[in-house]
C-alpha cells in the first residue's frame, strides 16, 4: 500500500498579545504560519508553527524533522508550487525517505480542483471552525501548536 501525505501552510494574523511574530510579505500578514501534513482523509500527521517570516520550505523541513516518527511510513509527499526546488526534495528524502511531488496549477486561467490538494485545504477549513484559531492570540509558538492539536482532538470527538 502506497502511503502519501499532503503538505501546506496557512498564514494567521496575530493579536496584540502574541510575543513571537513575523511578516509574511507574500500574503501581507503579520503573525504566524501553520505548517501541516495530512493523510488522504485530512487527518493531521504533523503540525509545526513558525513565525510568518519563515519560508514555506524551511518551515516544512522543520515540521518533517520534528514529526519524523509520525511521517516515517510516508512514501510520497504532495505539495503546491511553493515547495519547488531540488534541495527541498533532497532534504525530505534524507529525513524520512519520501519522494516529493509538486502538484502545479493548470496553465489555463480557470478554476480547477487540483487532485488531492483540496484535502489539506479542507483540513484548514476545519481549523477555521474553531473561533480561537481565527487569529493567533497565544504568546508562545508552542502554545499555538497545542491549541491546533486540541482543535483537532475536539473535531475528531465530534465526528464519532
Amino acid at each position: 500500500m502506497t502511503s502519501f501525505c499532503i503538505i501546506d501552510t496557512q498564514s494567521v494574523q496575530n493579536a496584540d498579545t502574541a510575543e513571537e511574530k513575523g511578516y509574511d510579505a507574500g500574503k501581507k500578514v503579520s503573525g504566524i504560519k501553520r505548517h501541516i501534513a495530512v493523510d488522504t482523509e485530512g487527518l493531521p500527521h504533523a503540525i509545526h508553527i513558525t513565525t510568518a517570516n519563515i519560508s514555506d520550505k524551511a518551515g516544512a523541513l522543520e515540521m518533517v524533522e520534528v514529526g519524523k516518527a509520525s511521517l516515517s511510513h510516508v512514501v510520497r509527499i504532495l505539495c503546491d508550487g511553493g515547495y519547488v526546488g531540488k534541495t527541498f526534495a533532497e532534504r525530505v528524502k534524507e529525513i524520512i525517505g519520501a519522494d516529493v511531488e509538486i502538484v502545479k496549477r493548470s496553465e489555463l486561467h480557470q478554476f480547477v480542483v487540483l487532485p488531492k490538494r483540496w484535502i489539506v485545504e479542507r483540513t484548514f477549513g476545519w481549523l477555521d471552525k474553531c473561533r480561537r484559531l481565527w487569529k493567533n492570540c497565544e504568546r508562545k509558538l508552542q502554545t499555538s501548536c497545542q491549541m491546533a492539536v486540541l482543535a483537532f482532538i475536539a473535531l475528531l470527538l465530534k465526528r464519532f
